[in-house]
């Protein structure tokens, strides 16, 4: 064998040895593909259900939206029944307040007529003892007279 045979067989033997390692590589490189795959499948089955579920939960505020829209469409209606009760009531409140305030003006007043009538009782009891005082002055003094005359 020469030098050239030999060299041949070499390189022979390292291109045998660089297919077997590229052989074991493209082996490895078919299971990972084939894990990719099954990934990726997977994958795919979940987001389609979780797409049905986002669906299914999309009709459900749907309509828990549309419930909620009606439940506020009555409320405001029924506000707006009973708004002018509450402008009743406001009014009303007006006027037990103006009432209040008319009676404490009477009861004011009356108290003071009350202290006016006093004032002129206690006048006329001093005008009428007054009077008895001088009258029974002036029949004492027409009785002293009488007496004075008859002797």
């Amino acid at each position: 064998m020469s030098i050239g045979e030999l060299a041949a067989l070499i390189a022979a033997l390292a291109f045998v040895i660089l297919v077997l390692f590229l052989v074991r590589v493209l082996i490895k490189v078919s299971k990972t593909m084939d894990q990719v795959n099954r990934t990726v499948a997977t994958t795919n089955e979940t987001i389609t259900i979780i797409t049905k579920d986002a669906d299914i939960l999309s009709k459900e505020v749907e309509g828990l939206l549309v419930k909620s829209n009606a439940l506020l469409l009555d409320v405001n209606e029924k506000v707006a029944t009973i708004d002018p009760l509450f402008t009743a009531v406001a009014d009303l409140g007006t006027s037990v307040s103006d009432l209040n305030h008319s009676s404490r003006n009477l009861v004011a007043r009356v108290g003071s007529l009350g202290r006016t009538t006093a004032k002129a009782t206690v006048a006329g009891k001093v005008g009428q003892a007054a009077s008895k005082y001088f009258t029974k002055r002036k029949s004492s003094a027409a009785s002293a007279e009488a007496t004075k005359t008859a002797k």
